[in-house]
């Protein structure tokens, strides 16, 4: 296990700057100060701090930038308990931050085992941070998501091919369950935040989850992507960033286009709902398919394959008689000119 010593040995000097801003410093600051800026005097904000390069650089822009915005920057340190050492390595997070001037705290969470490891740790940490967000009244929860988590993630959906929705990657800002969830530095690679620590005088904790191979993720940050920029060139992770907001745009232009569809093909059924077939078989295909995962998703609070999609728009476009194809919680069924959708 990594020698941890002491919190306060371990970030000394964390409150010191030297002369002149280091231009990695100077990055970070202004992603968090475009970021906030929206919600400028209105209360508190969290910051999702590991311990790491990213969430370090993220907290101490946070306390730079939030306060000459009008907002109390507080960070919270979640224990996930799943190595030795783990209550140091928060204790010594949560001493990084006060060094820096946050009112900082550990919260000790229980992870699952629902989805896999990764997925159960995610879901137990966003679960902390949404009950430390209400009990201090914040507006929003920062995390400090960079760049290249955001090519990782457009890479592993793109190997699960579960199409444009997971390759819009992580959006710079979404809900946490009432609470805004912030990721201001999705336009900042992760080697400026390790020069901004080094600049800032700050030492990262190393979490060893973050070089197991065990973990897909991992692979792809040690491994994939380093093939693909020697093989390709350079740029490779903002080429997938660029990707994911290209996408998102037109997702979002999508997701309009639906909404005003929907309200005028859309009706009510018994014990579910339905949909005009004349009026699904007159829009391109990939509207359509959007509006029966739309439906399905919205009525029945379930997501639809590709393969269960393509069979529900073929009682639309290919109906040769067949009959109800049953769907996750609901059954989709052909009747005269409609499209009805209903509870199993």
């Amino acid at each position: 296990m990594q020698e941890l010593g002491t919190p306060a040995a371990r970030y000394r000097g964390a409150v010191e700057h030297r002369p002149g801003l280091d231009p990695a410093v100077a990055d970070v600051r202004r992603a968090v100060r475009v970021g906030l800026a929206p919600r400028a005097g209105r209360g508190t904000v969290v910051v999702a701090l590991s311990g790491g390069a990213d969430s370090l650089a993220l907290a101490a822009a946070t306390a730079f930038e939030a306060p000459k915005l009008g907002l109390r920057p507080v960070a919270v340190v979640v224990d996930h308990g799943l190595q030795d050492g783990s209550a140091d390595a928060a204790a010594a997070a949560v001493a990084a931050a006060e060094g820096l001037g946050l009112d900082a705290r550990a919260v000790q969470v229980e992870v699952g085992t629902a989805g896999g490891p990764e997925a159960a740790a995610r879901d137990a940490r966003y679960r902390a941070l949404r009950v430390a967000a209400r009990e201090a009244s914040a507006v929003a929860v920062l995390t400090g998501h960079t760049l290249d988590d955001q090519a990782e993630t457009v890479l592993l959906g793109l190997a699960r091919g579960s199409g444009a929705t997971s390759l819009q990657g992580m959006p710079a800002t979404s809900d946490l369950n009432g609470v805004a969830l912030l990721r201001p530095l999705l336009d900042v690679r992760r080697e400026t935040t390790r020069a901004a620590c080094t600049a800032l005088g700050l030492r990262p904790w190393a979490d060893p989850h973050n070089t197991d191979p065990a973990y897909a993720r991992v692979r792809v940050r040690d491994r994939v992507l380093p093939v693909l920029e020697a093989e390709l060139g350079p740029g490779i992770a903002e080429a997938l960033a660029r990707t994911a907001t290209q996408l998102r745009e037109d997702a979002d232009a999508f997701a309009e286009m639906i909404d005003e569809t929907i309200e005028d093909i859309v009706e009510h059924a018994e014990a579910g709902i339905s949909v005009s077939i004349p009026a699904l078989a007159a829009n391109p295909a990939a509207v359509r398919h959007r509006i029966i995962r739309h439906v399905v998703a919205s009525e029945f609070g379930q997501s639809l394959t590709r393969t269960q999609t393509l069979e529900v728009a073929r009682l639309v476009t290919e109906w040769t008689g067949q009959g109800p194809i049953d769907l996750p919680g609901c059954r989709a069924r052909r009747i005269g000119t409609r499209l009805e959708f209903t509870a199993r």
